[in-house]
């Protein structure tokens, strides 16, 4: 992998509730190449949004305490003052929030906030903003786009809208997208139509993008690599062939195979992970997936170190590393 544009190292965001700090993200390391897309998968609470709201700074300094290092073009986003991190936020890191509808300003036309972009962070005059406002609704496929600039939020369907978050994000540029569940409420056609609208705009000006999403279909399409998280933890990272043609952790494999198939026979059940996501008030000791894993035993308890299957490709279980040790053995004996 190339020089990395962005690079986390040992983030942790913990919130405050009633005098005690519960450790939404632990720990959590990675990396994203200039043009890369890095996919963060995991079920609801394992800490996916939060991660990408701390690299953002969007999370309030109070209940929430972040710590770590997020290094971007040689600066820590963590330790900058405010002023420069907005100067970064929106014009060299952009976000797509999961509701279009509470990210856009409703009082505001949409022409109006495509061209704030532009305006705050290239730094043109208003009247060439609204006209690359209006180019750039067009390239999103806007229909009308000279009418539909000065129309509200509320004049806009469901994927109107969030292709007009998608061109609020895009139009300065920026080096790194940040996609937070970009599809969750718009339909299955509509959705096809906005991530293939985002990575094109991605090859097009070689933004590197990280998109959170729990739906494994799309991370199979679209993604290079993938971090797999549970309950704040990165508990299995690769590519995304490595992912799907060789999961390691238990976790990762209970996911893919709760993924619907083509080839499933009709009526058949879909397998399903028992129990639920540990609370932050009582997680458990070791490694948090260890009540709801098949393959938990005593050692489960301690908290697993990684297991290299590649260059690319880690896991954190103990049982991943029972069997790298069998394979070596194997190996050897053959």
């Amino acid at each position: 992998m190339s020089e990395p544009l962005l690079s986390a190292r040992n983030l942790r965001v913990e919130f405050t509730l009633e005098g005690r700090s519960l450790p939404a993200v632990d720990e959590v390391s990675f990396e994203i190449a200039p043009g890369e897309v890095l996919g963060v998968v995991g079920e609801s609470g394992s800490g996916k949004s939060v991660t990408a709201l701390a690299l953002m700074r969007l999370l309030p300094q109070r209940p929430a305490k972040i710590a770590g290092e997020v290094w971007f073009e040689g600066r820590d986003l963590l330790t900058l003052p405010e002023p420069a991190m907005r100067s970064i936020r929106g014009g060299q890191i952009a976000m797509v929030f999961q509701d279009p509808q509470s990210a856009l300003n409703p009082v505001l036309t949409v022409g109006y906030q495509v061209a704030e972009a532009i305006v705050l962070h290239q730094k043109l005059p208003m009247k060439v903003a609204w006209e690359r406002a209006i180019e750039m609704l067009d390239r999103v496929g806007i229909p009308d786009p000279e009418a539909r600039a000065g129309a509200y939020p509320h004049q806009l369907s469901g994927g109107q809208r969030q292709r007009v978050v998608i061109a609020m994000a895009f139009v300065a540029n920026p080096r790194l997208v940040i996609a937070d569940e970009p599809t969750t409420a718009l339909d299955v056609t509509v959705q096809r139509q906005v991530l293939e609208l985002m990575l094109e705009l991605r090859r097009e000006r070689d933004t590197a993008v990280l998109l959170i999403t729990h739906d494994l279909g799309v991370v199979a399409e679209t993604v290079d690599r993938v971090l797999v998280m549970y309950a704040g933890r990165v508990v299995e990272t690769g590519t995304v062939f490595e992912l799907f043609d060789d999961p390691r952790h238990p976790y990762s494999r209970a996911l893919i195979a709760s993924v619907p198939r083509l080839d499933q026979p009709p009526g058949e059940r879909l397998p399903s992970i028992p129990g639920q996501p540990p609370d932050l008030v009582s997680i458990p000791p070791g490694c948090q997936f260890q009540p709801r894993c098949p393959l938990a035993h005593e050692r489960c308890v301690e908290m697993p170190g990684w297991t290299e299957f590649s260059p690319t490709h880690r896991v954190r279980c103990w049982a991943a590393e029972r069997e790298i040790t069998t394979e070596t053995q194997r190996h050897r004996a053959e």
